[in-house]
């Protein structure tokens, strides 16, 4: 896949290959407009961006991607943004994004990520959140994050804010939130965390993403 390609190349220095196929990337992506692709094509464009340029990038892909329905691609996007703001020396916001990406990649199976966003969580002073074996989990990453900071008082556009989404992607992924755990109002989601007793939600800090029991998940 050409955006694999691409990133492989970028972290390898090898910039002019890398581009001539970020080109072809960007054909493809912005002939078929679809939000997958074009989540991909930003990601791309910000590894390949001088640092001036790279931020609005990775955030554009992080938006698009949180309305895409592809965790696998969301991750990837959280993960190199991570790496990013760590090279920035910006430690505590690539925690955020690390640490949402390490439990998006260990709650898939997906052991090679999970054990690069480790690495990079823990060069920022993080730690990966332990796992459960076993336990299921209901919310996406960028769900979690979601109903977290929604728990917490956060207005839509508060939370677009926060984790650099849309109002619209907010409410996306806020409704698809209530449909999992059974909830309809912002007062149940908050009703639903306290009676769990911080079952569905850690509070190791905004942008990690959580477990759900599983008794919710069975609910």
């Amino acid at each position: 896949m050409l955006a694999d390609f691409i990133e492989a190349a970028a972290r390898a220095g090898q910039h002019s290959e890398a581009a001539a196929a970020l080109d072809r990337l960007d054909a493809r992506a912005t002939a078929g407009d679809g939000r997958l692709g074009l989540g991909r094509l930003a990601r791309c464009r910000a590894l390949l961006a001088p640092d001036d340029e790279a931020e609005e990038q990775y955030r554009r892909s992080i938006e698009v991607l949180g309305g895409a329905n592809s965790p696998t691609e969301l991750a990837r996007s959280l993960l190199v943004y991570g790496e990013w703001l760590r090279r920035q020396r910006r430690r505590r916001d690539a925690r955020d994004q690390l640490a949402a990406a390490f439990d998006a990649f260990a709650d898939m199976g997906a052991q090679g990520f999970a054990a690069r966003a480790r690495t990079e969580l823990q060069a920022t002073g993080g730690h990966a959140r332990t796992r459960r074996a076993g336990v299921p989990s209901a919310l996406t990453a960028q769900e979690t994050q979601v109903a977290r900071l929604v728990a917490e008082g956060d207005t839509n556009r508060e939370v677009a804010a926060k984790l650099f989404i849309s109002p619209a992607t907010v409410e996306y992924h806020l409704r698809h939130t209530y449909q999992k755990l059974g909830v309809s109002s912002r007062t149940q989601l908050t009703r639903k965390i306290s009676q769990t007793e911080q079952k569905i939600l850690g509070r190791t800090g905004p942008g990690a993403c959580y477990r759900v029991s599983a008794d919710l998940c069975e609910k």
